[in-house]
């Protein structure tokens, strides 16, 4: 059952105070955080089903924003508890070319979803409860782009939608590229490398956009709160230096990389007590 109201906007205090995030997210990731993993490596199927966590959210997001409507009925359950997912609408594009580009990555991340279900069978985890409206109001007051009380609707307009986009795409980038070195099926480990493929493909796209429509400073404010939240320089905006940035990487030009630990942090947005991450009950799964 999809949930597509927007409930009053809580009390964000806490974490995701601007004032207060670096040193709260520093020392969540020095202490293990949220996403702690045991000294053994984590299995084959339990970083597929982190990853399917992932896919899930972006897939709502997208197939929200071009149909109304998120992931089929028959791509959602699971094992631990299936979620609801508040906030989420059609947006109003008003250039046909951003129209595409958003069906079109709609289309890959359902297919990521119905990939790594058909991979994992029956021990693919149930789509977790996903935010897509008090998460983004948190998150844009924390980086300084709303006051106190206002709210931000990602599904508002395009330019809205683009910048929504952006904080996912780098994200899973880093995710996958963290995730890689986990995994001990040669199989499995080629088809992560070509899901990190199609998703640096649309993060480049979306960080093109965003360039091209001169929403440099906006992607700056959002990646610096993503870097405090995973407790390192892993990530910039769109322009740097003045110039224009749609790769962001390390001094090596290498893609950078981050652990499960770091990417919880970021989409829970602080931690799971918090309640205003991008999945309020945490995601299913032994990484969470």
């Amino acid at each position: 059952m999809q949930v597509n109201t927007q409930p009053a906007v809580p009390n964000r205090r806490g974490f995701l105070r601007a004032a207060g995030l670096g040193a709260a997210a520093a020392s969540m990731v020095a202490t293990g955080g949220v996403g702690a993993r045991a000294a053994s490596a984590p299995s084959d199927a339990a970083i597929l089903n982190f990853a399917l966590n992932l896919e899930y959210l972006e897939a709502e997001y997208y197939l929200m924003a071009v149909n109304g409507t998120g992931l089929p009925s028959t791509a959602i359950g699971g094992t631990g508890t299936q979620g609801n997912v508040v906030g989420g609408g059609v947006v109003p594009f008003k250039t046909p070319a951003i129209e595409q580009y958003a069906r079109s990555i709609a289309i890959d991340e359902l297919a990521h979803v119905e990939f790594l279900r058909t991979a994992l069978g029956s021990g693919a985890v149930a789509r977790p409860g996903i935010d897509l409206y008090n998460s983004f109001n948190t998150l844009w007051e924390a980086a300084g782009l709303i006051k106190t009380g206002e709210t931000f609707n990602p599904f508002a307009d395009e330019v809205s939608f683009l910048l929504g986009a952006y904080v996912f795409e780098d994200v899973g980038v880093t995710a996958y590229n963290g995730a890689a070195p986990l995994i001990s099926s040669k199989t499995y480990l080629a088809a992560a490398a070509s899901i990190l493929a199609v998703e640096a493909y649309h993060a480049g796209s979306i960080r093109t956009l965003l360039y091209q429509l001169g929403l440099g400073q906006q992607t700056a404010k959002i990646s610096a709160v993503r870097a405090a939240a995973s407790g390192a320089a892993d990530d910039q905006g769109v322009v740097m230096n003045g110039n224009a940035n749609i790769t962001p990487t390390n001094t090596n030009a290498l893609a950078f990389s981050r652990t499960t630990t770091q990417v919880l942090n970021i989409v829970y947005l602080g931690g799971a007590s918090a309640n205003y991450g991008f999945f309020p009950a945490g995601l299913n799964g032994a990484i969470a």
